[in-house]
């Protein structure tokens, strides 16, 4: 439950959310922190922070290459927090139970 809530507090702000959505589009190549911050527009220094907070939460991986920090973002990780949502928020609801055990197929 304690790394659920880390990971969607991780999530609690439209910059985070932009900024995962961005690496979760650029796919398993990732992108490296100038190109975020081209595609959002974020300063270098906040988005350094959100780059942290999604990172200790587990939701992306960063790898250094230089001086150039590599992002992605950790699919698993994510689809650990949708499949821990579903089946506690939505257990009781035989409809969504069923849509869960064809996702998981």
């Amino acid at each position: 439950m304690a790394d659920a809530a880390r990971g969607f507090a991780a999530v609690g702000s439209e910059a985070r959310i932009e900024v995962l959505l961005i690496l979760v589009r650029a796919g398993d190549g990732g992108l490296n922190v100038g190109e975020i911050r081209e595609r959002t527009g974020i300063p270098a220094s906040t988005l350094a922070h959100h780059l942290r907070m999604l990172a200790e939460a587990g939701l992306i991986r960063q790898s250094r290459n230089g001086r150039q920090t590599h992002n992605v973002a950790d699919y698993e990780r994510l689809r650990g927090l949708s499949t821990f949502l579903l089946r506690n928020c939505c257990a009781d609801r035989p409809t969504e139970s069923a849509e869960m055990e064809t996702m998981q197929s």
